[in-house]
């Protein structure tokens, strides 16, 4: 890890054409690294950075100048941008309102975007848990780790700086701000701590499939995010068994299980590419116990090959889902899986921003993104070409076999945020 870091900060350094040395100090923030920068020619304090290598070989950096001026900054070895164009990014933070920004190539392998202190950008960027960049056709992803914490540590380190200079920093932390005076007399109901309410539970509840021989199953990770008791699954037709939380991907809304042993079925993954057009079936359990006990079917076509803002993770699809059809699998007219079922689109916050009722239009995680998933946690799945075409309850039948109702007790305040 920290060679990945010394490489990419050279990549920075070095492709900006900066004539820059440091860093001074250090400063670590989650998966972000840094500290201050001095002029080479003059040696005055010019910044403090951080910054943070992703395994797509690009580098996200955050600098902070000596008079507080803010630019977010993205580098690859591997570009090749005509230096001095203005390059139009869409930056979006956690899924919520996009910024389009004008990015500024400093050379051919970086660009960087101004900040302006105490923007909407600045405040989005502090909070968020996932950033994506939309730039030339092609998305983005990247996993934001520690950035309420990244921020005020940056500012505490150009403060730091000016005050006992570059040579005599140590490690930059965040400074917490400073109580409020509070009454040296107060009353005894002032001076205890309030007491806390004991969280709400409930019954929360997805679907998911089986991917493996060895008894794991994936689902959505909100669909297990917040449980506090057991994880159970429930094939059609057997006794509930324990599952055990194996990894997530909190970024791709992924999640894997492992039973106690394995099913006798397993899901197959298409190797074929799915088509805008194709028929599809959703399998799942929505509104487990107020519908119906039993899996439900429902079927539909590929609308997209893209999901919300072109975000390329998603199939756009028109077969009906409903809360409970989360983490189940989506399969082809011959019964394979080519996405699982992730979301639909929230028709109030629609309405209310457009002026018109949405209809029919839910999302899927791509089987690209499952795969990699799996692949990363060294799990072995089976794939085929495309077979003869089922019957939609052939195909449920077959899935009946392979696809689980998960639930578990979860905090009301954490399930309330999923959907």
């Amino acid at each position: 890890m920290r060679r990945t870091v010394l490489v990419a900060l050279s990549l920075v350094l070095a492709i900006s054409g900066a004539q820059a040395r440091g860093p001074y100090g250090s400063l670590n923030v989650g998966n972000w690294k840094g500290g201050a920068f001095t002029n080479d020619t003059n040696g005055e304090f010019t910044s403090c950075m951080a910054l943070a290598p992703y395994k797509s070989g690009i580098t996200v950096f955050v600098i902070v100048g000596a008079n507080m001026s803010w630019k977010l900054g993205f580098a690859s070895e591997s570009w090749n941008l005509n230096s001095g164009q203005n390059f139009p990014i869409v930056l979006t933070f956690d899924g919520q309102q996009p910024f389009n920004v004008q990015a500024a190539v400093i050379s051919k392998n970086l660009l960087a975007v101004d900040m302006p202190d105490n923007s909407a950008l600045i405040a989005q960027f502090r909070k968020s848990k996932a950033m994506s960049a939309f730039a030339q056709g092609q998305l983005f992803q990247f996993a934001m780790t520690g950035t309420s914490v990244l921020l005020p540590t940056l500012v505490n380190c150009v403060s730091k700086v000016k005050e006992v200079g570059v040579g005599n920093v140590g490690e930059f932390v965040a400074v917490a701000p400073k109580p409020a005076a509070k009454a040296v007399v107060a009353s005894a109901e002032e001076s205890a701590p309030p007491a806390q309410a004991a969280p709400k539970t409930g019954t929360q509840t997805g679907t998911g499939f089986v991917i493996s021989n060895n008894g794991h199953i994936v689902t959505n990770q909100h669909v297990v995010d917040g449980c506090v008791g057991d994880i159970m699954g429930n094939l059609s037709g057997d006794a509930p068994v324990k599952l055990r939380l194996v990894s997530s991907d909190e970024t791709n809304d992924l999640a894997l299980l492992q039973a106690p042993s394995p099913f006798k079925d397993v899901a197959t993954i298409r190797d074929k590419a799915i088509r805008p057009g194709d028929s599809v079936t959703a399998i799942g359990y929505p509104f487990h116990g107020l519908l119906t006990s039993d899996l439900t079917v429902t079927t539909g076509i590929v609308s997209s090959l893209s999901g919300v803002l072109n975000d390329t993770r998603y199939l756009q699809i028109s077969a009906a889902v409903q809360p409970g059809n989360s983490g189940g699998p989506l399969l082809d007219n011959a019964g394979q899986v080519v996405g699982m079922v992730a979301a639909k689109l929230n028709a109030l916050k629609f309405a209310k921003a457009t002026g018109n009722i949405p209809e029919n239009i839910n999302f899927a995680i791509k089987t690209g993104m499952l795969r990699d998933f799996l692949d990363n946690s060294v799990v072995s799945y089976q794939t085929a070409d495309a077979k003869s075409e089922l019957k939609t309850s052939d195909i449920a039948r077959n899935a009946r076999t392979f696809t689980l109702l998960i639930s578990c007790t979860a905090e009301q305040s954490a399930s309330a945020k999923k959907h």
